[in-house]
């Protein structure tokens, strides 16, 4: 008898970013609760953009001085399995934007959790409960 496959979840970029947002404490707090939760369970998976993403807001929005947000990045690398971008996965993002009506940002957000056979994308940007391609975008923040 085999194990049950375990369900990854991918965190898009907005999620990280609030872990670390003191203006925002319910969803600062609800950020580092998943956050916690997907690296205790090693289900986390992100992607070399979500990465960049992240370091760019930490340091220009947020305000953390970029050697800080920089052991940030290092600790979400450790923590999460990473999607690095490649060019199957751009091509995979090109068709999503066509399929799914998104930005290409966005779609290179779906083909990366699709290619980590996540089942879920924790996003505040897409479509709380909309399906693109193979995953479904869950809202974190969203009251249920």
């Amino acid at each position: 008898m085999s194990a049950a496959r375990k369900m990854r979840v991918f965190f898009d970029t907005n999620v990280l970013v609030y872990s670390h947002d003191h203006d925002c404490p319910s969803k600062r707090d609800r950020a580092r609760e998943l956050i916690a939760q997907a690296v205790s369970d090693a289900d986390g998976v992100i992607s070399g953009q979500v990465l960049g993403e992240t370091f760019v807001t930490l340091t220009k929005k947020i305000g953390i001085a970029a050697d800080a947000a920089a052991d940030e990045i290092s600790r979400y690398a450790a923590g999460f399995k990473v999607v690095e971008i490649s060019s199957s996965l751009v091509l995979r993002a090109i068709q999503l934007k066509a399929e799914c009506q998104l930005s290409y940002w966005d779609s290179l957000i779906i083909a990366a959790a699709e290619a980590a056979s996540c089942e879920t994308v924790w996003s505040e940007d897409l479509n709380d409960g909309q399906i693109y391609g193979e995953v479904i975008v869950r809202n974190p923040f969203a009251k249920r």
